[in-house]
């Protein structure tokens, strides 16, 4: 068979392993921390190493493959699964999923308005967004999605189910679930839409003068819209309030910290970060909040309250500034940075970890609320779930029949017993504040 594009594999294999050269050798020059007991020469030999498997076998895909495939297939396709294989949350970043991720943070775009990771080797629902397709439809936070149209979603990425997930306003998806306390599956078919975030989902007056303000998402504009509400509340007679964060899946790092410092005194932590390089550790600290500190404050949190909700809750707890009420929080808590390469696509590496004040890892652990309150529809499982392995075997063997779930209301429950429990703490802090 002619291999007539040999001479171009070699110089491309060469540009990579120059390239790898340098991402091994760069910490070293960067003065990160190293391993004593692992010298830089014997690694870098390992890595070589490996990479001839995969010098052989691009040689041979490009050799025997019944068609000749274009190079930055071949390229791009090993790049997704090395960053595939790291953690859920790296991702390697194709030119057009570049540019779509950049309007995440903006507040409107196409799809169904879940937030979603993966948990146990399943697609999992971090929580879904107020208003939303998903929100209407009656999904939950910790939902697993085991079907998108009919196909199984084993091995799935974050980065391909995403691109699933979304699509053009009006299209049709259907999600079969998998939801604990439930015996079958569940169907859900839902229409995508313009997914229209409000940061700030409700600011209202509760009895005696509590506060209560919502908390959707952290975006760019929610430090400026939590400003005018609770602003606007004062104005009202405030005398203590109620944050919820509960669903709240997350957002910018940046926002978590200026919403966090709203509440806190000027110098007070907020979160660290801490990474393999020392330039990944760093130290995030209030410049000192307008809002009185005297005030008393509940933090409403549940398992699909994430990321920047789980840093604000943390920094409220470890400061003892407010109690925090609720579920224990859903553990997402890795930074992951953005890196652009210079053909238009991008690296999403997980580069640290996020800590509360106190020292504590967000990762994997969560924020346990000083006072526990379980929701009333809160049906307990029996027991575990299944395996991931074993369940797509289960599903592939004897697909079980799945209802059609019928579309919730969008109303919230009649009775909000987290809410009630938090409010009935704030009347008791100010009857003892009262008598003395």
């Amino acid at each position: 068979m002619p291999r007539t594009n040999c001479s171009v594999w070699v110089v491309l294999v060469s540009v990579i392993v120059t390239m790898l050269s340098t991402v091994v050798r760069s910490p070293v020059s960067c003065g990160a921390q190293q391993d004593a007991a692992t010298p830089p020469a014997p690694r870098s030999e390992q890595l070589y190493q490996e990479l001839e498997l995969f010098t052989d076998a691009l040689a041979i895909v490009e050799s025997d493959y019944v068609e000749l495939p274009e190079a930055k297939t071949l390229i791009y396709g090993a790049l997704k699964g090395m960053l595939a294989s790291l953690d859920p949350y790296s991702q390697f970043l194709d030119p057009d999923t570049y540019k779509e991720i950049k309007v995440e943070t903006q507040g409107e775009f196409g799809g169904l308005g879940i937030e979603i990771t993966i948990r146990d080797d399943l697609l999992t629902v971090i929580a879904p967004i107020d208003g939303t397709p998903a929100y209407k439809a009656g999904m939950k936070s910790g939902d697993k999605i085991v079907k998108i149209d009919g196909k199984l979603t084993r091995d799935i990425t974050l980065l391909d189910a995403v691109k699933k997930l979304r699509g053009k306003p009006g299209t049709k998806v259907t999600l079969t679930v998998l939801r604990e306390g439930e015996t079958k599956l569940l169907d859900f078919a839902l229409t995508r839409d313009i997914i229209k975030i409000q940061s700030i989902r409700e600011a209202k007056l509760l009895d005696d003068q509590i506060g209560y303000v919502r908390i959707s998402e952290f975006q760019e504009r929610t430090p400026k819209d939590l400003t005018g509400a609770l602003k606007t509340l004062q104005t009202q007679g405030l005398h203590s309030l109620v944050l919820d964060l509960r669903d709240n899946p997350g957002g910018l790092l940046d926002v978590a910290v200026t919403v966090a410092e709203v509440f806190l005194p000027e110098k007070a932590m907020v979160v660290s970060t801490i990474g393999r390089l020392t330039k990944q550790n760093m130290e995030f600290r209030s410049r000192g909040g307008w809002f009185p500190t005297t005030i008393p404050m509940v933090v409403l949190v549940n398992e699909g309250s994430a990321s920047a909700s789980e840093i604000v809750a943390g920094a409220v707890q470890d400061h003892h500034r407010g109690i925090i009420v609720g579920m224990k929080t859903f553990g997402k808590g890795s930074v992951q940075t953005v890196i652009p390469l210079k053909d238009g696509s991008a690296l999403r590496l997980t580069t640290s970890k996020y800590y509360t004040p106190s020292g504590r890892s967000i990762h994997g652990e969560g924020i346990v609320p000083d006072v526990v309150v379980e929701p009333m529809e809160l049906v307990k499982a029996g027991g575990k779930s299944q395996a991931s392995a074993v369940l797509f075997e289960r599903l592939e063997d004897q697909p079980p029949e799945a209802p059609l779930a019928e579309p919730a209301a969008e109303e919230p429950p009649p009775f909000d017993n987290q809410l009630a429990r938090a409010v009935d703490l704030l009347k008791g802090i100010r009857v003892l504040h009262t008598v003395q």
